[in-house]
């Protein structure tokens, strides 16, 4: 019998009503996975398991919707923190956990993992990878993991150096570890496991640094690759290549990517992927180009960006068996905004125009939110669910969006503002379903970018962020740049109806990357806030009903479980990411100050323990060595600063609350001691890594000089705004 026939007869066994939990036949026993651990039937089935959380988004269909409804609109003014547990990371945690059997299981920044009891906090192990520290600097948005999957009595760990581990559940000792990715590559893996039939599938992360995308699936049982699945050409496709990757060649130009290795073209799989075992396809999102500016990663004759560029930004449908091609759906043709597709895919059965779909929904880096049938690929329909200006629409006989083309910055090699920015409308954080509501609840946000072109790039294997714009910060530093800025961030919770495609209600948030979102039977939605806040709303209205003080930027999605019947909503809190390390540190403190806490929070009704008093938000004054240098060596330090640290310590070395702020650093008053710590990579371990290889130390000591300029002016604008504070 296939796998997909089994699927359906299960699923039918279910429909039924036959059993009222389905792991009481799945090997479960009262909720549980018993001897024989998680199994295929358990994870179709896992709708049916309200007692625990057995995969990424609870299901297989993602809609991470609980049927749990013990804590509800009427009594959520009750929750109260049951337990808490620090965890032994300053970085950003954006991990879902898992719930199995009354044990909690989830990992933490820098790829550790810890195992809890889920009703008492007692930590019952802990495993770290030991990820080399210098392995920091190949990550884009922060040394972040977003989960565990399980399968058996193993869960599995995805880690930022590009293994893969299988773990013994209930000791967390390691059983096997494949490396999944060349390791004198940049990539990296951040994403969670997904299993199908015991088959471990991963992607991974790097397209800001020249790598080729793909996924693979890896045997549960020894961790042996059983297949692999790329996402762009390699630039030798021949009549001996997949079908799939022979039709993508035609919509490259493939003497970049045949004659320079270091542009791999992107497409990496780092995040988001579902399953319908009804037609037996697995979806993936890929993610944006490498170089994310066309014009250098596939021009056409006249210099200018050409081509589509499959399979960039795309929804694809593989078969989880063999990782066959099915078919695509492609939302930015010829991205070249970093417009990924990576963000979170949704199942869902629904009516559209009087007849019951097989959907798949998606609301992208873009701005649009797209539905689209799931067995075909095939374009039902797309709305903004932001404001955007780089597109008018979608059309509905093609599919493809109405190009605004003064934001096709790879056309026209002129600057543009282009709305949404590179972090997207939505970015990796999880959205949620109520088929209750017939809602999905969007995690929006909008931050506008300046899409500048740099001029004569070239790529760098070693370092740097390979992305063929400007990210130098060449605006005055005046302030008004910033007021500017800031007067773009807008963070939203959106209640968005995927029939109609408009919002049902909209919560404004006091700034953008808010939490990922949980939705529950009990007629609630649950969602942390970059303002320190975890809060419950209600799911029909969006009447915010709960709201707890979390102590630091809330970014990870909440889940619910139960343990002896008793509802528990858990969520992984502490500050970090992408938006967290590359914006204006000075607009977020000034807006709302929020610092790193890392640590699981865990509620129920009743719950009465306290979190200790908040630390300080300590800062170190703005006091550095006078600006000397000539301009045409700080001109260089900005454009070496820009290709280099930007993309950690932010543009304009405005830096943040999570990486150190440049302005501020001791290190700015010795050229040799900087030089020690970017050249010679005196802190590694600490995440620093050598630029030896992509900075001489000339180049390194030109971006001494230009951070020392930047934190003299910011000391100047700082005392300046002190004066009119004080009349």
């Amino acid at each position: 019998m296939t796998f997909k026939r089994w699927a359906a007869g299960a699923a039918l066994l279910l429909s039924a009503g036959a059993l009222a939990n389905c792991s009481q036949i799945f090997g479960g026993g009262a909720g549980g996975s018993g001897e024989g651990g998680i199994t295929t039937a358990m994870l179709v089935g896992a709708d049916g398991d309200t007692a625990n959380w057995i995969s990424h988004g609870r299901t297989y269909s993602e809609q991470r919707f609980s049927p749990l409804e013990s804590v509800n609109r009427e009594n959520v003014g009750q929750l109260g923190l049951a337990w808490f547990a620090d965890m032994d990371t300053g970085r950003g945690q954006e991990a879902t956990p898992l719930v199995i059997d009354g044990r909690l299981y989830l990992t933490t920044a820098w790829s550790k993992v810890k195992a809890f009891d889920a009703a008492s906090g007692a930590k019952l192990w802990e495993y770290d990878p030991k990820v080399p520290g210098e392995t920091a600097v190949k990550a884009c948005c922060d040394v972040v993991n977003r989960g565990l999957a399980a399968w058996g009595d193993k869960l599995f760990l995805g880690t930022l150096d590009g293994r893969l581990i299988a773990l013994d559940r209930n000791s967390g000792q390691p059983l096997w570890t494949t490396r999944t990715v060349e390791a004198d590559k940049s990539y990296t893996i951040t994403g969670a496991p997904r299993v199908i039939d015991g088959k471990v599938i991963i992607g991974n992360g790097g397209a800001e640094f020249g790598v080729r995308g793909f996924v693979a699936a890896y045997d549960a049982n020894d961790g042996k690759q059983l297949w692999k699945f790329y996402t762009v050409p390699e630039g030798d496709e021949n009549a001996d290549s997949p079908a799939y990757l022979q039709k993508a060649a035609q919509t490259w130009n493939m003497d970049v990517l045949r004659d320079n290795d270091a542009i791999g073209g992107g497409g990496t799989v780092w995040d988001s992927m579902a399953y319908d075992p009804d037609l037996d396809l697995l979806y993936i999102g890929v993610g944006n180009g490498s170089p994310w500016n066309r014009a250098y990663r596939s021009p056409g004759k006249d210099g200018k960006g050409s081509g589509d560029n499959l399979y960039l930004s795309s929804i694809v449908a593989i078969r989880p068996e063999t990782g066959e091609y099915v078919w695509h759906y492609q939302t930015t043709p010829g991205e070249t905004w970093d417009f990924t597709a990576t963000q979170h895919i949704m199942l869902a059965d629904m009516e559209i125009d009087g007849k019951p779909r097989k959907v798949l929904m998606q609301a992208p880096k873009n701005g649009f939110f797209y539905v689209i049938d799931r067995e075909t690929g095939k374009f039902i329909s797309a709305k903004p669910y932001i404001s955007i200006n780089w597109a008018t629409g979608v059309d509905p006989k093609t599919g493809r969006p109405i190009e605004n083309p003064a934001a096709r910055v790879d056309q026209t090699g002129q600057p543009a503002m282009v709305l949404p920015g590179a972090l997207g409308g939505h970015n990796w954080h999880p959205m949620a379903f109520s088929p209750k509501e017939k809602l999905v609840y969007i995690p929006a946000f909008e931050a506008g970018m300046m899409y500048a072109p740099e001029a004569n790039w070239k790529p760098d294997r070693a370092r740097g962020f390979n992305v063929g714009f400007s990210l130098a910060g060449e605006l005055p530093p005046d302030g008004g740049f910033r007021k500017r800025a800031a007067g773009t961030l807008r963070g939203m919770l959106v209640a968005w109806d995927p029939v109609a495609q408009k919002p049902r209600w909209t919560v404004e948030h006091p700034g953008p990357w808010n939490g990922g979102l949980l939705a529950t039977g009990g007629g609630l939605v649950f969602q942390g806030t970059a303002g320190s806040e975890f809060n419950a709303y209600d799911a029909g209205s969006g009447k915010k009903l709960w709201s707890f003080a979390a102590q630091t930027g809330v970014v990870a999605p909440p889940i619910t479980y139960t343990v002896g019947g008793e509802q528990y909503v858990a969520v992984l809190a502490g500050w970090g990411g992408a938006y967290a390390l590359s914006v204006d540190g000075d607009l977020i403190k000034r807006k709302a100050p929020v610092r790193n806490v890392s640590r699981l929070l865990v509620f129920k009704l009743g719950g009465t323990a306290k979190l200790p008093p908040p630390p300080a938000l300590a800062e170190l004054p703005l006091d550095p060595p006078p600006s000397t240098a000539a301009p045409q060596v700080i001109a260089l330090g900005q454009a070496k600063y820009g290709r280099y640290c930007a993309v950690c310590h932010a543009p304009g070395a405005v830096g943040s609350t999570v990486l150190p702020d440049l302005r501020r650093s001791g290190a700015l008053e010795s050229a040799q001691t900087f030089s020690a710590v970017v050249y010679d990579g005196v802190l590694k371990d600490n995440g620093m890594a050598s630029f030896k290889g992509s900075l001489s130390k000339e180049e390194i000591e030109a971006i001494r000089a230009y951070v020392i300029k930047r934190a003299n002016e910011d000391k100047a604008l700082e005392a300046a705004e002190r004066k009119v504070a004080r009349r």
